[in-house]
């Protein structure tokens, strides 16, 4: 079955609103046993969601219980099909570190709207709100859920055929 990654920063805002997104969605269309997680490309592994993620997150329906961040290596990148990453800067950042993971890695906004742009770290963010950014991302996640599922289906067969017997 295939299996996604959604990648930001540390991991306690963006990414796991997007897996948590995503999770809600597969269940809504009765999809199961699908693998999908969340990872931050610099983070310190454990941390809890940012409290105005949970809150944000819970406005939108989705849950971010039981989430802690985890920091992406090689490892946790060779589970996975498809990796979404929020920017440009982490797509350039795990092709550099990981080259195994090239073909596997996409911006969220390439898979869904055909175009390369950044969502904001709301860390950073001066132009939006906390709230904005979240809608955003579950914005893309609903909107593009089909593009996601038939990109992450793709790449898991061509894993698959590639795999030793």
């Amino acid at each position: 079955m295939p299996a996604v990654l959604f990648v930001c920063t540390a991991n306690r805002f963006r990414s796991p609103i997007a897996a948590a997104a995503f999770q809600k969605k597969l269940r809504d269309a009765g999809i199961e046993g699908w693998q999908v997680g969340s990872a931050g490309a610099w983070t310190d592994p454990g941390l809890p969601p940012a409290r105005d993620a949970v809150q944000a997150a819970r406005q939108l329906g989705v849950s971010l219980d039981g989430h802690a961040s985890c920091l992406v290596n090689a490892a946790l990148l060779s589970g996975y099909d498809l990796i979404l990453v929020m920017e440009m800067g982490h797509k350039e950042a795990l092709e550099s570190e990981f080259p195994a993971v090239h073909n596997r890695v996409f911006v969220l906004s390439e898979v869904v709207d055909g175009m390369l742009y950044d969502i904001p770290d709301p860390a950073l963010s001066e132009e939006s709100s906390l709230q904005e950014i979240a809608n955003e991302v579950c914005n893309l996640v609903r909107k593009g859920f089909r593009s996601i599922c038939s990109q992450a289906d793709r790449l898991s067969r061509a894993r698959n055929s590639t795999k030793p017997a």
